[in-house]
């Protein structure tokens, strides 16, 4: 009985060892099970740079008048008047400097910059919610005026803009 024991162990120790060894025969040691292959990371993934908006036309177009103005500036506000359009607006005269237009709603404006209004510039009026044509800009920074483009039209080709149904598109 001894002996059967003797022969089962050295089998045991024998099938134990022969676990333990590499392709070449060789005995390995291992305190601890292999470590799995390394797992290769997925590929990033880029997220979309947004589209660049300064370049874009957009277009005031009345029954007797069409204005383009260039988006000059890229920013939350004027990405927000952007994304209104299509729309139809009413533009009127404001006090001998601008023709002036309120939108549906008022735009975004946390993180765009105040500028300093000039003669051809299409502004955003923050405290009214309004855009504004000028022709004759007071001139002087603000806070409250953030530019969004500029246009290249004469008084008259303003005034003929006036009235209720003005169409605002992008076309470029």
């Amino acid at each position: 009985m001894r002996r059967k024991l003797l022969i089962a162990g050295s089998l045991a120790v024998l099938v134990a060892m022969t676990g333990c060894t590499t392709p070449s025969g060789d005995a390995t040691v291992s305190a601890s099970p292999a470590a799995p292959p390394p797992v290769a990371s997925p590929p990033s993934i880029a997220k979309p740079e947004p589209t660049a908006i300064a370049g874009t036309i957009v277009r005031f177009t009345s029954d007797d008048a069409l204005v383009d103005v260039t988006i000059t500036s890229d920013n939350p506000t004027t990405r927000d008047f952007l994304s209104m359009l299509p729309l139809t607006l009413a533009l009127e005269e404001f006090d001998g400097r601008e023709k002036i237009s309120y939108l549906p709603r008022e735009l975004e404006t946390s993180g765009s910059p105040g500028s300093d209004a000039a003669n051809g510039d299409l502004i955003y009026f923050v405290p009214w919610g309004n855009l504004g044509f000028f022709y004759n800009a007071p001139g002087g920074y603000s806070d409250d005026v953030i530019q969004i483009g500029t246009f290249s039209a004469t008084r008259a080709q303003l005034t003929a803009l006036e009235g209720d149904d003005v169409t605002v598109e992008a076309i470029e």
